[in-house]
């Protein structure tokens, strides 16, 4: 089981991993911050000060159309913003 499904990289983030050095991860929806934290650790060979972890719920949606109704969903999912010690960096573009 992967924890760490991928990063976030937006701008609000990025902004974020410039001035108070966090990052953002969307992880699984079960692993707790522990498991986020070694995941992390292990992944990117950094050291994990603080790990805050969010939930969000699927957002449901219904359009009235000309054939019809039309309903839809958007996936439920877990977002850790990970605070690294002072001095480290994660690179997620040096692979690019």
């Amino acid at each position: 089981m992967s924890i760490i499904i991928k990063p976030i990289i937006t701008e609000k983030i990025t902004k974020e991993s410039e001035i108070f050095n966090r990052f953002g991860f969307i992880v699984d929806k079960k692993a707790n911050k522990v498991q986020i934290k070694k995941a992390v650790e292990a992944t990117y060979g950094i050291t994990v000060v603080e790990v805050n972890t969010m939930n969000y719920r699927a957002d449901r949606t219904t359009k009235y159309t000309k054939s019809g109704l039309i309903s839809g969903k958007t996936n439920a999912y877990k977002k850790a913003i990970v605070q690294v010690k002072e001095g480290e960096s994660i690179d997620f573009y040096n692979n690019i």
